[in-house]
């Protein structure tokens, strides 16, 4: 890991041993990460040039950790929102 990332050995060590003592954390975070990363790809979709990556991340960050089904939930509704603003002309 020191060879291929270009990290300091003593950031590696407490990483490795982070994963020892938590190994189930790497996969939460991964997850996670990809739920957002879904999520973000099908709210592009759904409102094409009128989505903002300011106000998605601003409804992904603003109640700090949540379980995934409710951030999901919470991201939903700011689309179904934005779709609403957007066919009354006010989006």
């Amino acid at each position: 890991m020191v060879e291929n990332t270009g990290r300091a050995r003593s950031d590696v060590v407490a990483e490795v041993e982070r994963y020892f003592v938590l190994p189930g954390q790497a996969l939460a975070y991964k997850v996670g990460m990809q739920k957002i990363v879904d999520a973000r790809a099908a709210d592009q979709k759904r409102l094409g040039t009128k989505f903002d990556i300011r106000e998605f991340h601003s409804i992904v960050l603003a109640n700090g950790a949540l379980p995934l089904g409710t951030l999901e939930a919470q991201v939903n509704a700011w689309v179904e929102t934005r779709l609403k603003m957007i066919v009354s002309g006010n989006g």
